[in-house]
């Protein structure tokens, strides 16, 4: 692994993941260093390391439940697939994927009322031939797993990944989850446009000042400040800052979408908790009414397979039921912020019709027939 860091870098990196970037004197006086010394380390490590940090929205307390769906996609017709499920307005995130799903993965926010209609969607999908086979699953909002010192070597200057101490921490934890991944009791809207226009901004640059957002929204400073302070952070809007680093070399590692499945919410709970300081974890999501995670995970080629290796040993151990993975094709990867174009009076708009519309037409356009059903 790459010698890019020093202990310093990391404890920023983690300390701005726990205090958000907005504030950089408050940063440097809990790394006790100058200011201007954070700000230069900053800007090393982003010029270096393509460092970016925006918001990860709390989408439950918007009214809308996240979707991760894996889609097969038909030979010859990958792209084709991947244009197909950018048709439905409110995906956050696709990408090209190999391994048990050859296609696409995305994670679509939908609002909770057309859950239904979204299957519909993603049913039609197979319907018209686009997508060989589609799974999906309903998830709570994802946890973000910022870097932590964990696991550094400050002799090495990098993170390494310690598989078997791992495994064997597993056991050790406790079992009160995140609210974040805990399946919610409701998708109550609790925000309005404005606020949906502040996340939007925030999603792309977490550290945008609030008079560049009043001259953006064509609204006062002290306007934007309140529905920040007010809204956004009272009313649980904002799930985290998320800081987004690679902790290791981009050109030798990979980026999984990996399911864990367990046999009960206690196992569930431990391997979760044993995961929120460790370095090759982004995200994590419950699925609902399942004890199942989604994780986002990004390590080295070379550890890959040690890690397989720990999830085998924790299967044996019984501390897991099974798991399956897809890789990412961080080269075919797109991301949009929330769908706020079509947030208006307090409630979603969303294009069933249209969706359908669109599908059939990108269909004709490439000559895909319905299947036969014998």
């Amino acid at each position: 692994m790459s010698s890019q860091f020093d202990l310093l870098d990391a404890r920023l990196l983690e300390n701005l993941g726990i205090h958000g970037p907005r504030n950089i004197t408050a940063l440097a006086r809990t790394l006790g260093a100058p200011t201007e010394t954070v700000r230069k380390r900053l800007q090393r490590i982003c010029s270096r390391n393509f460092l970016r940090t925006h918001v990860n929205i709390y989408h439950t307390n918007l009214g809308l439940k996240k979707a991760v769906v894996f889609a097969e996609a038909i030979p010859g017709y990958e792209d084709t697939l991947f244009e197909a499920l950018q048709i439905n307005s409110f995906w956050i995130y696709l990408s090209r994927c190999y391994g048990i799903h050859e296609g696409c993965i995305g994670v679509y926010t939908i609002p909770t009322d057309h859950c239904v209609d979204f299957e519909l969607f993603l049913r039609e999908l197979e319907q018209l031939n686009i997508a060989r086979k589609i799974d999906f699953y309903w998830s709570t909002c994802f946890k973000t797993v910022n870097l932590k010192r964990t696991w550094f070597d400050s002799e090495a200057r990098s993170w390494s990944l310690l598989w078997d101490k791992w495994v064997e921490e597993i056991p050790t934890k406790g079992t009160r989850l995140p609210f974040t991944l805990i399946d919610p009791l409701d998708f109550r809207v609790e925000g309005d446009k404005t606020d949906v226009l502040i996340l939007k901004e925030l999603e792309k640059d977490a550290t945008v000042s609030f008079t560049k957002m009043a001259k953006m929204l064509d609204i006062s400073p002290q306007l934007v400040r309140y529905h920040f302070y007010e809204h956004l952070v009272k009313r649980n809007l904002i799930e985290s800052f998320q800081i987004i680093v690679p902790p290791f070399d981009r050109a030798i590692s990979d980026m999984f979408f990996f399911i864990f499945r367990f046999d009960t919410g206690e196992k569930l709970a431990k391997f979760a908790l044993s995961l929120m300081d460790k370095p090759f974890v982004y995200t994590l999501g419950k699925i609902l009414k399942e004890d199942s995670l989604v994780a986002n995970l990004y390590m080295p080629k070379y550890e890959f397979r040690k890690f397989i290796d720990a999830l085998s040993h924790l299967v044996q151990a019984g501390s897991l039921q099974s798991y399956l993975y897809v890789i990412q094709d961080l080269d075919k990867t797109v991301r949009q912020t929330i769908s706020y174009e079509y947030f208006e009076k307090g409630s979603w708009i969303y294009e069933h019709e249209k969706h359908i519309q669109r599908l059939v037409d990108l269909a004709e356009r490439n000559r895909l027939k319905r299947p036969v059903v014998a």
